[in-house]
Formats: C-alpha cells, structure tokens, sequence
C-alpha cells in the first residue's frame, strides 16, 4: 500500500476488566476475526513481532543498493522496520489485515487505448488510506476494549513491513514482484497492521507458491526487477510516476506508454488472480471518469479542476504539475499528432516541469521540421533543464 511519510500510528488506551470479564486469548482471536469480517476485511492472521526474519536483511540491501531512489523516508531509522519492537516496545502480537481490491475488468486492457490515460486500480477510487484507517481504528478500539491492553494501528504509510509479516501471518507470501500474493486474493490485497500488548495465538505462515513462474519480472516494461524478488523502485513506473518529482528520465519515456498514475503489470499478470472474486465495495470502486480518462482533457486540468477531479482521490497527493508531466509522456506515447495542440499549449505553463515534459511530447508527435519552428521557444525559455530538454529533443532521434 502507497503522504506524510513519518507513519500514521494511533494508540487506542486500555479498559479495565473485570477478572470475570476478560476473554482468553484465543477467544479473544476468535472474536476479533468475527468483528474484522462485519468491518469488511477479507483475511485475518496474528504473527510474533519478530518474525520478519530475513526480509529485515533484504530490507538493509535494497537501502544499501539504492534501490528506494529518492524516497529518503524509507531510509529513515531503517532499524524500525526491520524490528517492530523498535518501533514499539510494548508490542507482543501482531494483527496483519487483508482488504481485497481486485478489479472487476483486466486493468492492462486500456494500454492499447493510447488516447486515454491508465491510472492503477487501486487510485480510481477514493483513497484507501482514508477508507482502511476508519476500520482499522474501530476494530483497535474494540481490541482494546476487550482485551484491556493497548495497541496501535499502522497503514502504509508507517514504519512497518507489512508484507513479511503479512506472509508470517499467513495470509500470504511476499511474491517476485516483491507484493503479496494470497491464493484466494491474487495480488490484490491491501494490508493493515494492529500491534497488541496481549498475547494472542499465532497463525501458521504461508509458503512461497511462485514456482517456476517469472510472469511479473517478464512483463514489466522498464525491468525494474534486477533478479525475483528484488525491485529497483529507481525503475518502476509507479515510482517514476507518483513518488518522482523531477522530470521523468528519458530512458523510461516510451516505456511508459499510457500509464498516468502507478502500473499495475506486474499486480495483473499474476496467475494467482484467477482465484481473486471482485472485491471492491462501493467506497473503492472505480469512477467512471477514471477508468479510462480522456488525456487530452486532463492536460487541461489547471490546479482547482485538479483537485476537484481527484477529491478523495490518492493521486490528489502528488500535485497538478506532476500529473499533467505524466500525461504530457502519454500524450508523447500515444501517435495522436491532433493531441500535438495540448502539449504546445502547456509549453507556455507555469511550471517548469510540465514545460519540459510538454517539450518531449512535442517531439514524439510533430515532424522534425514543423518541431524545429516550435524550438525557437527555447529562445526565452528561463529554466536550465527546459532548455535542456530543447537541446536534446533537437538532436534525439
């Protein structure tokens, strides 16, 4: 699961019980997975805080090989994540959590749309993070209230790894595409985390089904996966999209194609997503309006019709500016010369950024002589990477 990068954590107090009261461990378990099913959480496992094991070493390499990029957060007390008990001493259970989001169409479907923008299917609704912390806190609430004990909630966005200890949980296993896969949900799951001061039964963990198959690392258009079960977020569209906030490197321009917001490749070739049953409710489900979006509309997208668009939306998180450079590259991608007028448009905009991404849409759709009249704009241009971009795009086959 993909804002504020310092973690979201809420800490839900203790209630005294009665010695007549209080549950037992394992009917307290027995309870809480009743109470996540009627909150509509579709998988449940409890695993020790320390069963992150090796994932914690894998974590140090990944930082160490500089495969995070620029998201320096998750470098940040690297040690918090590798040990749940850094991040808080008092935890001796924790709750792993699956919300199934699986789609109800094949999400690659629209790639061959070259027109329309691709956004990931987890953003064309409104946005998880506000929709899974609601549940997350109810149901800690009622954790602390029948167990006495304290606990935290975390989604995403906290120090944890979700994933490994999803996989010790039992709800699945971290696949080569580094997501989670389960057999009943495919890689459509979204994770949450409550940390327990009560001591609650342990489920058994899951084991790696992969096999022989290497769908997710054949697929991915940038090969951001250096080996199974490694990622180089440096490389993955979703990274380049949504966490990058320069230009988008000119060796991933035409590899990204129509993708506008995330990529969802990897997630629904998975041959485990036969198994998966439609899982959005109606507070996920996709908009009409972004299912397949119209690119030269959202290139006219100014701050206000922005933000109006993407209300409740997670893509709302990265900004206009990066967005509209996401769909100057589609535009660039999409052989449309008639969409050759939105990104002339914006090389006049405000921002730098959609400048310069205007710039490479330019010279993916005008013939070299008509794009050589546009260049005498580089002329005035006032920013040193535009008029870099103007100098490479001249000479760029």
């Amino acid at each position: 699961m993909a804002g504020g990068r310092a973690g979201l954590a809420h800490l839900c107090g203790p209630r005294l019980l009665s010695t007549t009261e209080k549950l037992k461990p394992s009917e307290i378990k027995t309870a809480l997975a009743r109470e996540a099913k009627a909150l509509g959480f579709d998988c449940l496992g409890v695993t020790d805080p320390d069963a992150i094991g090796e994932a914690g070493l894998r974590f140090r390499e990944f930082l160490d090989a500089g495969g995070h990029g620029d998201m320096d957060w998750l470098a940040e007390r690297p040690e918090r994540r590798m040990h749940p008990r850094a991040l808080w001493p008092g935890v001796r259970s924790v709750i792993m959590l699956g919300f199934n989001y699986a789609p109800d169409e094949d999400p690659l479907l629209v790639l061959q749309k070259r027109t329309r923008g691709t956004i990931s299917a987890y953003a064309q609704g409104d946005d998880y993070h506000d929709v899974i912390k609601k549940r997350l806190k109810t149901l800690a609430r009622w954790l602390a209230a029948t167990s006495g004990d304290e606990v935290k909630v975390f989604i995403d966005t906290a120090a944890v790894m979700e994933k490994p200890l999803a996989q010790a949980a039992g709800l699945g296993w971290q696949g080569k595409h580094t997501n989670l896969v389960s057999r009943e949900f495919g890689s459509w799951l979204f994770l949450g985390a409550i940390f327990s001061a009560t001591d609650l039964p342990r489920d058994e963990p899951d084991i790696d089904r992969c096999g022989s198959c290497n769908a997710c690392q054949e697929i991915c258009p940038t090969a951001a996966f250096p080996a199974p079960y490694k990622l180089d977020a440096r490389r993955c569209i979703s990274y380049l999209t949504i966490e990058n906030k320069g230009p988008i490197p000119s060796e991933f321009r035409k590899a990204m194609g129509n993708r506008i917001y995330g990529c969802d490749d990897c997630l629904a070739v998975c041959p485990w997503n036969k198994f998966a049953q439609v899982g959005r409710e109606a507070k996920l489900s996709a908009r009409a309006e972004l299912r397949e979006p119209s690119l030269a509309e959202l290139a006219r997208l100014d701050d206000t019709a922005f933000r109006t668009l993407f209300a409740k939306s997670p893509v709302k998180r990265i900004g206009r500016d990066r967005f509209v450079r996401n769909v100057l590259i589609a535009i660039g991608n999409s052989g449309d010369a008639t969409l050759a007028v939105e990104a002339e448009r914006l090389l006049d905009d405000a921002s730098p950024l959609v400048r310069g991404a205007a710039v490479w849409a330019l010279s993916q759709l005008l013939p070299p002589d008509a794009f050589a009249v546009q260049a005498k704009r580089a002329n005035a241009e006032t920013d040193d990477v535009v008029r870099g971009e103007w100098r490479d795009c001249a000479t760029r086959p």
